[in-house]
C-alpha cells in the first residue's frame, strides 16, 4: 500500500515435522518443487496447519493481550513510520482478513473443525482486546493515516464472516469497534487505492444499519472504475504501475464493497456485475503466470506479501465464480505448489515462528520504506478456500494440473485473448 500454539491436537502433530523452518526445497512431484515430507500430505491439510502456524503467533498474542509485548518489529530499509504506532494493527487485521472464510465454517468434532472453533474464540478475544481502551494490546486507530489501511481488512474480516466473528462479540466491544471506525474518518485518503480503504470502513458501517458516507464509497467506485487499465487490470491512481496491487487490494476490496452497496440498494448490479466480469479476467491472466513449479514473477512494490498476490484467484473459488476454463483443483493445486515455495524456504519464519521480510526466505532488501512485521500478515489471504467444507470440488477432486504445466509438457490448453469489458 502506497505511504507511505493455537493448538496440540494427534492428528495435527506432522505439523512440526512437514513444515519446521530450515527445511528447503527438496525435489520434484509432477513438476512442482517440494519438500518430501510435505508432498506426502494431502492439500486440505497441508494449507491448514500452514495457516495455523502464520496465524498463531499473532492471533495467540493478541487473545492474551501480549503481542506488542511479543511480536518483533522488523522493518524495511527506510522505514517511514512510527512502526510502534501502526505495526500491531496490521498485523491483526491483516491476518484475521484472510482467516475469515475458514472460521465462518461451522463446527465439527474433526482434528480441523476443534482447531477451528478454538481460533475463532481467540480471533473474537482478540477483537475485543484490540477495541478495549484498558487492554495492553489497544491497537492505535487514533493517530497516524496508516490505520485506515488496516482498519479496512478488520472491516473485511467482518464482512466475510459476519455470523462467526462480528454477530458473537459483546455490544460494548461493537460499539467501540464502531467509534474507532468513525474516528478514521479525519484521515483523508490518498488518490489511489487507499479510496477502496475509507470506502471498506463506510460499507461495513452500512452493512450492519449504522451511519455511512456515502461520499467516500462514490467516490472510490467512480474513480476505480475510471483507473480501469482494460484486459482485467486497474491501475493503482491515475498512473499505472505493474505490481500486484490489484490482487492484495483492488479487485477484492472494490467487488467486497459494490456487493454491500448492492445489497442495500445504494449500489447498481451492473456495477457489481462488471467489477466480478474484470476480476474473472484477472484471475484467468493469474493463473496463466503461476510456472510449472509453483513459483511466479517477483515484480513491483509490495512483494514481501507473498500469497496475497493470489487472493483474486482463491476468493472466485471460494465464492464458486472461477473463469469456466480454470478448473478448481487446478487452482487448489498450483496454491498449495506457491505455498511450500514460500513457506519451506529457511529464513520465512524466525526462531519463534514470526514471520519475517522477504518473498521467499528471509530478504530485508526487498521491503519497501511502509513494510514492518506486521504488513506481512496479508499473506494469509492466499487462503480463502479453506472457506469452502473438505466436501466441495475444490478439495475433493483429483489433483490437476495448472496452465503451465500443460503448455511445457506439450499438453492441449486453451488459447488467450485479451477481453474489453
Amino acid at each position: 500500500m502506497e505511504r507511505r500454539n493455537f493448538i496440540k491436537i494427534a492428528p495435527l502433530a506432522g505439523l512440526a515435522g512437514a513444515m519446521a523452518p530450515g527445511k528447503t526445497l527438496a525435489s520434484a512431484v509432477n513438476g512442482t518443487v517440494v519438500n518430501p515430507a510435505a508432498a506426502a500430505i494431502p492439500d486440505r491439510q497441508y494449507q491448514v496447519n500452514l495457516l495455523q502456524r502464520i496465524a498463531r503467533p499473532v492471533v495467540e498474542n493478541m487473545s492474551k493481550g501480549t503481542l506488542k509485548k511479543n511480536m518483533p518489529l522488523e522493518k524495511g530499509p527506510g522505514y517511514g513510520l512510527a512502526v510502534e504506532k501502526v505495526t500491531y494493527l496490521e498485523a491483526f487485521g491483516r491476518c484475521i482478513s484472510g482467516l475469515a472464510p475458514w472460521l465462518a465454517l461451522p463446527d465439527d468434532d474433526t482434528a480441523e473443525g476443534k482447531a477451528r472453533k478454538q481460533i475463532r474464540e481467540q480471533v473474537l478475544q482478540g477483537i475485543v482486546n484490540g477495541v478495549n481502551p484498558s487492554s495492553p494490546d489497544y491497537l492505535n486507530f487514533r493517530s497516524e493515516a496508516q490505520p485506515l489501511v488496516d482498519a479496512a481488512y478488520l472491516c473485511q474480516t467482518f464482512m466475510r464472516a459476519p455470523e462467526a466473528l462480528w454477530a458473537p462479540l459483546d455490544n460494548a466491544t461493537k460499539a467501540n469497534v464502531i467509534k474507532e471506525l468513525k474516528e478514521l474518518r479525519r484521515i483523508r485518503p490518498a488518490y489511489n487505492n487507499w479510496l477502496l480503504f475509507a470506502a471498506m470502513v463506510e460499507a461495513f458501517l452500512l452493512s450492519i444499519g449504522e451511519e455511512y458516507e456515502p461520499m467516500r464509497t462514490m467516490v472510490a467506485t467512480k474513480k476505480i472504475q475510471e483507473w480501469y487499465a482494460g484486459d482485467g487490470f486497474y491501475s493503482d491512481g491515475p498512473q499505472f504501475s505493474l505490481d500486484y496491487y490489484n490482487g492484495y487490494v483492488i479487485h477484492p476490496m472494490f467487488t467486497d464493497m459494490l456487493k454491500v452497496l448492492m445489497n442495500k440498494n445504494q449500489g447498481s448490479k451492473a456495477d457489481y456485475d462488471q467489477a466480478m466480469k474484470r476480476m474473472q479476467r484477472f484471475a484467468e491472466l493469474q493463473e496463466r503466470m503461476i510456472a510449472p513449479d509453483g513459483t511466479y514473477p517477483a515484480l513491483g512494490r509490495s512483494m514481501t506479501y507473498r500469497t496475497a498476490a493470489f487472493q483474486p484467484l482463491v476468493q472466485l473459488a471460494l465464492q464458486h465464480q472461477l473463469p469456466e476454463a480454470i478448473k478448481p483443483a487446478q487452482v487448489r493445486c498450483a496454491m498449495t505448489a506457491i505455498m511450500k515455495n514460500i513457506f519451506e524456504m529457511e529464513g520465512t519464519f524466525d526462531k519463534q515462528g514470526w514471520l519475517q521480510l522477504g518473498i521467499c526466505g528471509h530478504q530485508p532488501e526487498v521491503a519497501d520504506v511502509y513494510t514492518s512485521t506486521g504488513s506481512l500478515y496479508i499473506c494469509t489471504n492466499g487462503f480463502l478456500a479453506l472457506g469452502l467444507p473438505v466436501t466441495d470440488p475444490f478439495w475433493a477432486d483429483p489433483a490437476a494440473e495448472w496452465t503451465a504445466q500443460k503448455v511445457w509438457s506439450g499438453k492441449p490448453v486453451k488459447k488467450d485473448y485479451h477481453v474489453n469489458y
